[in-house]
């Protein structure tokens, strides 16, 4: 799959909202939905759209370079040297750790030129909720380290970044060919002991068949980010991409975002993929029967779309002994997931009442014999 190889020019973009009664920045309140200053708590409502429709951008088009140019924009970034991120603070926001990996990095280092959000998902829950989803998490975990859950509560305030995805449409027509199986019993008579049994024995009848299956795929979500194990964030899902807002720069004002560094055609492979798992499932329903095997498929996928849409997920990255545990909450919806920590004194305490359990109810079983 062919990638951009220079994306055209575009002039570097930075956002500020200034507070219109004191001059501070606002940020974006998840709980209101509003813009809040927390120097004098003034608040402003975003501006209303009239056409809340996103429109989907042709993917073709982008690879072959001809998107037009206010489709394109350049951000300053934060890179960080270990897992290789690259986030885009707001003018207020300054990075002394990556959010990612809790390691140091220098802001501002470079720019970052790319295909501009299309749609936002605002947070919905604020740093507070996001916390206490995480103790809440934690606490469930036995295994986990005493100090790095008492760590974890009073450790730093969650960050609240926008983790960039990718969303595919496509309309796609299959043919296929296969055999349907069909479930049958015979009876056989064997000889068991030395006497004569009958038993029902399984058979399947094959017939060919082929056919055509048809689907059209709609908004199928890929992540754009190498940033955090793909298992973390995949577990985060679902996601309600119902509530999407056509992207504007004041849902970012007090987070951070990061740019995408998976690219676009890489992410349609990764699409790709799923649209197939799905597309065989259909072929085998088509198929229909007791058993389906398939011989070909040949998939036609036309009307290819996309969009670079931003998702909201507070994070957190501490260190404790030298080893850094990663937790990511849905900012949607207040899931948790994370790096599952284990103490080995408990594991040992646990092996010994185990052991020790065991060795009792021995004991009264022997006695009572």
């Amino acid at each position: 799959m062919s990638e951009p190889t220079s994306p055209p020019p575009a002039p570097e973009e930075t956002h500020r909202f200034p507070c219109v009664q004191c001059g501070a920045d606002y940020r974006f309140d998840p709980s209101q939905g509003t813009l809040t200053c927390d120097h004098c708590g003034h608040t402003d409502l975003l501006e209303e759209q009239d056409t809340p429709t996103i429109r989907e951008l042709d993917f073709r088009q982008a690879l072959n370079n001809q998107l037009p140019t206010q489709e394109i924009e350049e951000t300053r970034v934060t890179a960080c040297p270990n897992c290789a991120a690259e986030v885009a603070f707001d003018s207020a926001g300054h990075a002394t750790e990556c959010p990612f990996c809790a390691t140091p990095v220098v802001a501002d280092t470079g720019t970052h030129r790319h295909i501009k959000p299309r749609a936002v998902l605002p947070f919905a829950i604020e740093e507070r909720q996001a916390r206490n989803a995480m103790t809440h998490w934690l606490g469930r975990l036995w295994f986990a380290p005493n100090g790095l859950k008492e760590y974890a509560r009073k450790g730093r305030k969650l960050n609240g970044i926008y983790v960039p995805y990718w969303t595919y449409d496509a309309d796609t027509k299959t043919r296929y060919s296969g055999q349907r199986g069909t479930i049958y019993y015979v009876t056989e008579t064997v000889m068991v002991d030395g006497k004569r049994q009958q038993r029902q024995v399984q058979k399947i009848r094959w017939t060919p068949v082929s056919g055509r299956v048809a689907r059209f795929f709609d908004d199928v979500l890929v992540l754009a980010s190498r940033a955090l194990p793909k298992r973390y964030t995949d577990a985060l899902q679902p996601w309600d991409l119902g509530d999407l807002r056509p992207y504007s720069p004041e849902f970012l004002a007090g987070f951070a975002a990061e740019g995408y560094t998976i690219q676009l055609g890489e992410g349609y492979d990764e699409a790709r993929a799923h649209m197939d798992r799905i597309i065989e499932r259909d072929v085998r329903f088509d198929i229909g029967g007791d058993r389906q095997r398939i011989g070909q498929m040949n998939t036609t996928v036309s009307d290819v779309t996309f969009k670079h849409i931003l998702l909201p997920v507070w994070m957190a990255a501490y260190k404790y002994r030298g080893k850094t545990y990663r937790f990511v909450v849905n900012g949607q919806s207040g899931k948790v997931q994370g790096e599952r920590p284990y103490s080995t004194w408990k594991i040992v305490f646990a092996v010994l009442l185990a052991a020790i359990a065991a060795g009792i109810i021995g004991f009264l079983i022997a006695q009572n014999q």
